[in-house]
């Protein structure tokens, strides 16, 4: 259940002020990965907050300026491509959190993370499987991530029109690989994740 319980039990354990982060865009073939870190008041009421995956792109549009007011910090980044192929896509996933963590204009004490490992970010940190359902405020970094994350490839789109980024936003469709074979690699495609569609031909 959606709830502020692991901000509470940070709170408990004399953490004062306590982040949630979480990230968009692992599997896709192209573009970046996004993270984002959200600070929210105690028990804030944000209508609809869920797992940004849980939620229509309309909901998420209507929740992220939302997130953004109610937020007593948040901080969005990304690592793009390039930074990926060469440090593999869970070492940049730490680099764009890393990141968003620096962007805070208030410094947190602990961070709440989704997933089941992480990195040392200078701070006490808990993961949390399924935390962008468990967490508010890791679902709030969510749903900032995810439509940053579309709003840039949708941008890329009207760059690349032949790859459909628009529909799939990167991600390994059928139409995405039918592209790739018609046109080859664009400069934003990840090309170590590209290897095996290759190494097939």
């Amino acid at each position: 259940m959606l709830d502020y319980s692991y901000e509470i039990q940070a709170h408990n354990d004399g953490y004062t002020v306590v982040c949630g982060v979480d990230e968009a865009g692992r599997g896709p073939l192209a573009g970046p990965v996004c993270a984002a870190a959200v600070i929210l008041p105690p028990h804030v009421e944000i209508p609809g907050l869920n797992d940004s995956k849980k939620l229509s792109d309309k909901r998420r549009r209507e929740l992220f300026p939302i997130i953004k007011e109610q937020a007593l910090a948040y901080g969005i980044a990304l690592a793009d491509h390039k930074e990926i192929d060469e440090i593999n896509i869970l070492q940049a996933t730490y680099l764009a959190m890393e990141r968003a963590i620096s962007k805070l204009q208030i410094r947190p004490e602990a961070a709440i993370i989704d997933g089941n490992r992480a990195k040392d970010f200078g701070l006490p940190v808990e993961t949390v499987v399924h935390g962008d359902s468990r967490s508010a405020s890791i679902a709030a970094a969510s749903i900032l991530a995810k439509v940053t994350r579309d709003d840039y490839m949708l941008e890329q789109a009207k760059e690349y029109p032949q790859y459909g980024f628009e529909i799939h936003k990167g991600y390994g469709t059928k139409a995405h690989y039918a592209a790739l074979e018609a046109h080859g690699a664009c400069p934003i495609h990840r090309l170590s994740f590209l290897k095996k569609f290759y190494g097939e031909k």
